[in-house]
């Protein structure tokens, strides 16, 4: 014995896995509970194998609550999934019969369950179930057997029946009874009869071809009616159950008298085939019976047995004359696939005579059913990053016709990136086949046709909505990659600048954008304690006021970041220009007034007109129109004497020194801008008219006629530096324009790694014309840093200056500028800068 059980294990485990096998959980009596955990065994082995099916086998009238196995358990799901997963059950039927407790996992009864209610006469009752299971989608097909128990006792149609028999009959004639119906089936349905004891009659029963037995009495002896008018005799139908149940008929034979030959049918059962859509009053057979007497007792007429159902009733006609069999009733091979009734002859004769026969009706279907489609669970919303083959809805078809109007094909439209992928017995997986993109496409309405193999084929269509999810896969981007801004100098802090604006192409928080500004400005001061950015809509507002003679431009990096996980994010460059405003006066730097407030310089009494005495030379640290400088004399002591040009500030006799001009002069030069509002200064001149004093250099006339060697290294100076700037912005220019025609950054130069120590990093050269002062300029260096710078330089006074280079100086302050100057000549070199490194070459 221990050998065939190790056996039996080995063969079922075999069978589960080639997937061959169903797991069937029984409710038997405790006598088979040892066959039922081996089976438990076996499928706790595999319990995970795919595609499996659960069997339950309960009986029928259950009590509600009653528990039909842990169904949980048996799909291999822990009781924590339960309800995360969302187990539940998907049924075809109207009325839930069973349900999931969500607690444990159990399949529990919901209420009564009559088998002979759900399946009738069928040998065999199953239930389907379809188990779904949610995160992911999975469906489980269960099916549940309800077996029959002995609730229903055999019963006839009436109680008491009378059965007319001629006296004339002969011994072993047939009498066919009303047959009892018994609801149950099986060993539980009706298995027998039994005749009360009687002296003329006994008891036969005939077994049909539909396995449906009929009872028949027959005479045992001859009747004399004579002597016994009317025989009562009981019918007892016994069904198979334990304990048996039975149900009786009262039977009373009547003796008639003459009359002895009954209607015979030509065949004692007729079979015959008839199409569900036939129309009414088409043919479908004739039966035919013959009765040896003559006269009226051999006149025959037909009818429907006396107990045909009422369908046969409802569906066909019997001729009474002719035995034809018509149809007066919609057939519906769906509803009804075998009419089975009885058909009688009767003569009329005295007592009449009557023949039985049996007939066998089957309905051939047609494809008159168009295919279902069923969704058995509606569509999940997929996310766009949805992997290829991701599980969107379960479908199910079905079509109530047989056969191959029965089978249906399922298809989608291809331009849809999903795909149907076939599971079992007409169910199918809606899975993707294809990367989505929300941006492209939000939702799809899907478009399931139905088709059956009849002919002609039919077809039925469902619409399904898929929505698709959104997912952060599209950074911000800005409306442009940089932006130029403008804003004057000594503007209140707290001032709206500018506004940028980026975009997202993704849905709900992973399109909201928020604004920062990096603070990767040079110069160790971050943007952000000079800007600040309204985080929500882009708007840049100034911290602080600026000098433009300090700062001429500031590169802020934005960044615009959305809300999504992680989150994404791009940068945009604003270049915020410093426009110049006038805040700055005029400052002389020659004639040196740091020893006092009032410049010594002394003259020849024979000066002649037109005579240099000095040359007045300021710097104003605005820039442009604002740092145009005109000279004026406002005072004099003797105002016939000088004069000041208006854009050199040269001072020169207006007439030749007479003997009778005070020795000591004193003039009061009012230097003035060119901005709006107008910015001066002034410095006072005292001249010492000395006779005898002679000039160290030559008379400015013959300067200018007779050139020396000074002048023509001055020249040669000024060529070479004008040569190496045009060739230097030459290249400055092509290097901007080759960047330019990449487009993937700013045409202007500015310093790029933080980590380059480059000084020029910044380099703008132009070519600048302040009035009567041309130069050329060279501005680099950082932004924010303090700048220095290399100046070239030729005196105001160019017939007697030389080109002197100055060390780098720091602009900042213009008093430390002055304080090394040397004072003391008047043809003598000198610089001013602002905050930008500038190599300046002035041109008288």
């Amino acid at each position: 014995m221990k050998e065939e059980k190790t056996r039996f294990c080995l063969d079922i485990c075999e069978a589960l896995i080639d997937g061959n096998v169903q797991i069937t959980v029984e409710m038997r009596p405790i006598r088979v509970w040892k066959q039922a955990a081996l089976w438990l065994f076996v499928f706790s082995l595999l319990r995970n194998t795919v595609g499996a099916q659960i069997r339950y086998t309960i009986p029928e009238e259950l009590k509600e609550g009653s528990v039909v196995g842990n169904i949980a358990r048996d799909i291999g799901l822990d009781i924590s999934d339960i309800a995360n997963r969302k187990l539940r059950i998907a049924s075809d039927s109207s009325t839930q019969y069973f349900s999931v407790d969500t607690r444990n996992g159990e399949l529990i009864v919901n209420g009564r369950i009559d088998r002979e209610v759900l399946c009738g006469q069928s040998a065999s009752c199953l239930m389907p179930l379809q188990l779904v299971i949610e995160n992911p989608l999975q469906l489980y097909r269960v099916n549940i057997e309800i077996q029959d128990i002995n609730d229903n006792a055999p019963n006839f149609h009436t109680k008491d029946s009378i059965l007319k028999i001629a006296e004339s009959v002969a011994v072993g004639a047939k009498f066919p009874f009303e047959s009892a119906e018994d609801l149950d089936v099986g060993s539980n349905s009706l298995k027998s009869y039994a005749l009360s004891n009687n002296a003329f009659f006994r008891l036969n029963v005939k077994t049909l071809e539909d396995g449906k037995k009929v009872p028949e009495l027959i005479v045992d002896r001859p009747l004399d009616r004579e002597k016994q008018f009317v025989h009562k005799i009981i019918l007892t139908a016994l069904d198979g159950g334990d304990p048996v149940k039975s149900g009786t008929i009262m039977i009373q034979v009547i003796v008639q008298d003459t009359n002895d030959n009954e209607p015979k049918f030509e065949q004692s059962q007729y079979k015959a085939y008839v199409q569900e859509g036939t129309t009414f009053g088409s043919s479908v057979l004739t039966v035919k019976a013959t009765d040896l007497d003559e006269g009226l007792n051999g006149e025959i007429q037909y009818f429907f047995g006396a107990r045909t159902p009422d369908n046969v009733r409802k569906s066909f006609n019997i001729n009474s004359e002719t035995g034809e069999i018509t149809v007066i009733g919609k057939l519906d091979y769906e509803l009804t696939k075998l009419y089975t009734f009885d058909v009688c002859a009767k003569d009329k004769g005295s007592p009449e005579q009557e023949g039985h026969s049996s007939v066998m009706l089957h309905v051939i279907d047609e494809n008159d059913n168009i295919p279902e489609i069923i969704l058995t669970s509606l569509p999940s919303p997929v996310s766009e990053n949805a992997s290829v083959g991701t599980v969107i809805a379960l479908i199910n078809v079905k079509d109530l016709d047989s056969g191959d109007n029965a089978k249906v094909n399922l298809t989608i439209s291809t331009r849809f990136p999903f795909k149907l992928k076939p599971a079992f017995d007409n169910h199918y997986s809606l899975v993707t086949s294809s990367l989505l993109d929300r941006e492209a496409n939000s939702e799809y309405d899907i478009k399931l046709v139905a088709s059956d193999s009849g002919e002609p084929s039919l077809k039925s269509t469902k619409t399904v909505n898929v929505k698709i999810l959104d997912v952060n896969d599209n950074p911000p981007v800005f409306s442009q990659p940089s932006y130029t801004v403008y804003i004057k100098e000594n503007s209140p802090p707290g001032a709206s600048l500018f506004s940028v604006s980026a975009s997202d192409i993704d849905q709900d928080k992973n399109a909201i954008l928020s604004y920062s500004i990096l603070d990767l400005t040079s110069n160790q001061l971050p943007a952000s304690s000079y800007f600040y950015i309204n985080s929500e809509n882009g708007t840049i507002y100034s911290m602080s006021s600026f000098d433009y003679e300090k700062t001429k431009l500031f590169s802020i990096a934005v960044q615009a970041k959305d809300h999504g996980s992680p989150p994404l994010s791009s940068n945009a460059t604003v270049h915020v220009f410093i426009l110049d405003h006038n805040d700055n006066a005029p400052v002389v730097i020659y004639p040196s007034t740091s020893m006092g407030s009032v410049s010594h310089q002394r003259m020849p009494r024979s000066a002649k007109a037109g005579h240099l005495v000095t040359k007045v030379t300021a710097v104003d640290a605005d820039s442009g129109h604002n740092a145009w400088l005109f000279y004026r004399l406002a005072e004099a002591t003797d105002a016939s004497l000088f004069s000041v040009n208006l854009h050199t500030g040269e001072v020169r006799t207006k007439r030749a020194v007479s003997e009778h001009d005070d020795s000591s002069q004193r003039l009061l030069i009012e230097i003035k801008d060119n901005g709006e509002p107008i910015q001066s200064t002034t410095v006072t001149v005292d001249i010492l008219i000395e006779d005898g004093f002679h000039e160290p250099v030559s008379d400015y006339r013959e300067k200018t006629i007779e050139p020396n060697k000074k002048t023509g290294k001055i020249t040669l100076y000024l060529i070479i530096s004008l040569a190496s700037v045009s060739l230097l912005s030459f290249v400055t220019f092509f290097i901007l324009l080759v960047k330019c025609a990449r487009g993937s950054r700013s045409c202007c130069i500015r310093r790029t790694n933080s980590e380059y120590k480059n000084p020029n990093r910044n380099l703008q050269i132009q070519l600048n014309t302040d009035g009567p002062i041309k130069y050329v300029e060279v501005l680099g260096g950082d932004m924010m840093s303090q700048s220095q710078s290399f100046g070239s330089y030729l005196s105001p006074m160019s017939e007697f200056s030389d080109l002197t280079l100055v060390k780098p100086s720091s602009t900042t302050n213009f008093t430390d500028t002055l304080n090394v100057l040397d004072a003391s000549l008047p043809d003598s070199a000198w610089t001013f800068e602002s905050q930008q490194v500038r190599n300046r070459i002035l041109l008288n």
